[in-house]
């Protein structure tokens, strides 16, 4: 094992010298970082590039063989404020095209930059193209511009769902599920092939919030009216120069153009910083040994953070709820929330004298109605210390919902998914599968429930009646959780607000399901408030490891969640699943993703039998 670790520190160095910038970009950059080296005030030009997806969690990683780690949101925002406080920065260039925020992460970016417009300091975007999402978010901008025949892919809302009965017919698979909640419609993605009719209502109410919002952020970008952007949207795809004849953009340049004018604009001495604000923890001296020894001892051998001044500690809930501890990865984050790790966490959160206030960051669609419990229990715990704030990023829905249920407010974004409170349970059975492989299966059973969640035939009467009684008394408990924390709140009885409906947040806040609208920069001001701090540090519990924590293997206090990577299960680890995963995200991302949901839905449910997942796996596509 220690030779293993050796020769993967020495891999990760010859990778870090190799990634690392050239001696002279070292100097280009330091001159930056030094304003020029003769004192004198430097107009700067902040750049940023959002590409992919935004991770919830922040990962501190160096880039291994030319990969880099996933840019978070909370890092983003840190970084926007940064360039809005910093008074050399006099302009701000943004690269969009390449971006797939969420929905909620998309109002927070457009929130974000609006701010920019307070301070006096314009945003450019400039683009090959566009999406509906990354418009949307564009709009915030100062000024747009795509290059000539560029596009601007703005058609609107397209969602999808997948159902797999089909496939699990065809390898003779039958799917047994109950649920608790007319709309709670987790079960259906394996026991149809279409949605069933209140299934139907739960995502048509869904979508038109969503896309009300988007049509809100476009009209107050570039103020024009909402049904002005909506016919604006019937009448897309544009071409860059129909885009421009229609308003919806201020220019059409090639980047070389772009540049140039905004050289004329901030003089020809402007600098512009490629990637403002990013934290470089792994830059490598190259000129000096000592300097390279030094720093690699550092790597090696890291101090612990030490923290006296007070601070708002934020918690992530990322992905699939499930029971255990996550098995990070120097190549990637465990996927989902697991339970052993948040308690944890919110239980040193709770009992750090430093931490003033605590946020509780939720992004999943739930699970394991055990691991939520757990989590909900733990916070609990802080509550009775200290404030805790729930920020709801793109999904907080089923377990994503329970475990906010403790908290004195709640914030959610106006698209936000949230609520869906019931529950789901049920099996895979297989034997049909097994026959045709000619396998047979010889049972033999000693208690009268022991093969409750035998994948060798359906639940018989008794079975089911068992399990409906168990998941009855789990739902209500949901719903007494809810109830007991909301209470006066709620604006409707608590049976027309559960039953598995799923709300955006615009909608759970009418109903009194959440508090306040607002990003996660807004709950960490608002905890700050009611912790009665003005002047805090902002902290990540359980800190991201470092790579020697990851290589070497982590304390029990450096548990982790996050989604930088599916996790290999009983079904996702099969070898077919594997070779077979390339080829279909090549061809199909968006649904790729949906069907590894689905199936990492088959593995919990494998796992704990009830669940709390929100009705399936939404794609949204905005082109």
């Amino acid at each position: 094992m220690a030779l293993r670790i050796r020769m993967l520190l020495a891999t990760l160095a010859v990778s870090l010298l190799i990634t690392s910038p050239a001696p002279a970009q070292l100097d280009a950059l330091k001159k930056l970082a030094m304003g020029g080296g003769k004192g004198e005030v430097v107009k700067k030009v902040a750049y940023f590039k959002i590409k992919g997806a935004l991770s919830e969690t922040p990962v501190e990683m160096p880039p291994l063989f030319g990969s880099e780690p996933p840019m978070s949101l909370k890092g983003l925002l840190a970084r926007f404020k940064q360039a809005r406080l910093d008074n050399e920065v006099v302009g701000i260039v943004l690269d969009l095209q390449q971006a797939a925020p969420g929905v909620a992460q998309l109002q927070e970016i457009h929130a974000a930059l609006r701010k920019f417009a307070a301070v006096d300091k314009d945003i450019f975007i400039h683009a090959d193209t566009l999406t509906t999402m990354t418009y949307a978010a564009a709009t915030a901008s100062s000024h747009i511009s795509l290059v000539p025949t560029g596009d601007l892919w703005l058609t609107g809302l397209y969602g999808e769902q997948p159902y797999i009965k089909g496939t699990l017919d065809k390898i003779d698979c039958r799917a047994d599920f109950l649920y608790c909640g007319d709309f709670k419609s987790a079960h259906e993605m394996f026991t149809r092939t279409g949605p069933s009719e209140d299934a139907q209502a739960n995502v048509d109410w869904l979508l038109d919030g969503i896309y009300e919002d988007i049509v809100a952020l476009i009209a107050e970008g570039r103020g024009i009216s909402e049904d002005k952007v909506r016919a604006l949207i019937d009448g897309g795809p544009y071409s860059a120069e129909d885009a421009l004849k229609a308003g919806l953009i201020d220019s059409v340049q090639h980047r070389q153009d772009f540049i140039a004018d905004l050289k004329h604009r901030y003089g020809e001495h402007a600098e512009f910083v490629t990637d403002y604000g990013k934290t470089d923890l792994f830059e490598i001296p190259q000129d000096n040994f000592f300097a390279m020894f030094e720093f690699m001892m550092q790597l090696l051998n890291p101090k612990a953070k030490q923290y006296t001044e007070p601070s708002v500690a934020i918690v992530y809930v990322e992905g699939a709820i499930q029971t255990g501890a996550a098995e990070p990865s120097p190549f990637g984050g465990s996927e989902g929330a697991y339970s052993t790790s948040i308690r944890k966490a919110l239980d040193k959160a709770a009992k750090d004298d430093t931490v003033k206030a605590v946020v509780l960051r939720v992004d999943s669609p739930g699970g394991s109605a055990l691991a939520s419990e757990i989590i909900l229990d733990a916070t609990r715990r802080v509550v009775k210390n200290k404030p805790l704030i729930v920020s709801m990023g793109n999904v907080a829905a089923s377990g994503g919902y329970y475990v906010s249920c403790a908290a004195e407010t709640i914030f959610a974004d106006s698209s936000t998914i949230t609520a869906s409170i019931g529950v789901v349970g049920g099996k895979i059975v297989t034997t049909g599968m097994w026959d045709k492989l000619g396998i047979n299966w010889h049972a033999n059973q000693r208690g009268a429930m022991a093969g409750l969640f035998s994948t060798a035939r359906p639940f018989n009467d008794g079975e089911r009646a068992k399990l409906r009684h168990y998941m009855d008394s789990v739902y209500d408990i949901f719903k007494g959780h809810v109830v007991a924390s909301r209470g006066d709140k709620l604006t409707k009885p608590i049976d027309k607000l559960a039953a598995g409906r799923v709300f955006t947040g615009k909608q759970a806040l009418e109903l009194g399901l959440v508090d306040r609208l607002g990003g996660l920069e807004d709950a960490i001001k608002f905890a700050g408030k009611k912790a009665g701090i003005s002047d805090y540090d902002i902290r990540v519990i359980p800190e991201p490891p470092t790579i020697f924590d990851l290589l070497g293997g982590e304390s029990g206090d450096n548990e982790f969640t996050s989604a930088a990577v599916f996790a290999r299960g009983p079904i996702m680890g099969q070898p077919f699943i594997q070779a077979m995963l390339p080829a279909m995200a090549t061809l199909d991302p968006l649904r790729t993703k949906a069907i590894i949901h689905a199936l990492k839905g088959i593995e919990l449910i494998h796992q704990d039998g009830i669940m709390m997942m929100m009705p399936g796996e939404l794609v949204i596509q905005s082109r």
